[in-house]
């Protein structure tokens, strides 16, 4: 991705803002075993090519959290094998038995990870908050249509510099 470090940047400055306001910080990533693997259908073409080649292998540099933005002790961490982040995972349990009903999504694959998260929460019920600077995808022309025109349709679209007033004020 073009500006990765600027992205870190900006989610580190997220994470902080959060943990200042001492709201609950999550983690989802991506990472297959050995069983996820031999359970991908051949019919979905893109996990399927991921099983070929053991990308994204649970345990790799690849499937790990960037230390600039590392979980700490009693943060939500979840590993997930798709797109969504609640498809694989106990994540929406987790939020729940923790009264969380608020998100405030970031992440990297605009038109994957977020969009696919966006719309599996919103039809959870959750109030939604995406940042829109500390998201990214390949396509920038994406990105932008997905947070002008698609995601105000279920979430608020803020930047992270917004993120405390919007803390401050619920």
């Amino acid at each position: 991705l073009p500006d990765a470090g600027a992205l870190l940047k900006r989610m580190a400055e997220a994470i902080a803002a959060a943990r200042t306001a001492d709201m609950t910080v999550g983690y989802v990533r991506v990472a297959f075993t050995d069983a996820d693997y031999e359970a991908m259908a051949g019919t979905n073409t893109r996990f399927a090519a991921m099983a070929a080649t053991r990308r994204m292998t649970d345990g790799t540099r690849e499937t790990a959290v960037h230390e600039a933005v590392a979980p700490k002790p009693g943060d939500i961490s979840v590993r997930k094998t798709r797109v969504g982040a609640f498809s694989t995972t106990d994540l929406d349990r987790q939020l729940r038995e923790r009264g969380i009903d608020t998100l405030v999504l970031a992440g990297i694959s605009t038109s994957g990870v977020v969009l696919s998260t966006i719309r599996d929460a919103s039809d959870r019920d959750y109030t939604l908050f995406v940042l829109e600077d500390a998201c990214a995808d390949r396509d920038s022309e994406v990105h932008d249509v997905l947070m002008h025109t698609v995601f105000p349709r279920q979430a608020g679209v803020i930047a992270v510099a917004e993120l405390s007033g919007l803390v401050a004020a619920r």
